[in-house]
């Protein structure tokens, strides 16, 4: 599915003031991925240019400073997995002010090597483990 430059700006700005309006109590940041009060958790599908080779990928990410940059101060990779045949996901955790910071290096860096899709994630299977029980 493609996803629109609109509808990902709109997808962002959920994003952020759901981030800001969170209140309530939340799991300390050993518990879960999402992290401390005042942070948030995107998962990013970068999704392979399969029009170029592995080395044409990496050769377009090392010019427009990819390999340096990413992830920007401030964010930290939670996890970095291959999806063989379709590209990355990498899920950051950072605070909602840095989500500017995020989507500029990608489309500055990313773009012509991958293809973005952006999804606002959390951390589910702790919940999942406690429901189990009690609704098995």
């Amino acid at each position: 599915m493609m996803t629109t430059r609109r509808s990902v700006w709109q997808l962002l700005g959920a994003l952020v003031l759901s981030a800001q309006a969170h209140e309530g109590p939340v799991a300390a940041a050993d518990e879960s991925p999402t992290g401390p009060p005042g942070t948030t958790v995107l998962t990013i599908f970068l999704r392979h240019d399969q029009t170029k080779t592995v080395d044409q990928i990496n050769q377009h990410l090392k010019q427009t400073g990819w390999f340096r940059e990413f992830p920007p101060a401030g964010v930290e990779v939670v996890s970095w997995s291959v999806m063989m045949g379709i590209g990355q996901v990498v899920t950051l955790r950072f605070p909602p002010e840095r989500l500017r910071d995020v989507n500029i290096l990608i489309e500055r860096a990313a773009w012509g090597g991958f293809r973005t899709e952006f999804y606002p994630t959390y951390d589910y299977y702790k919940l999942y483990e406690d429901l189990r029980p009690k609704l098995s």
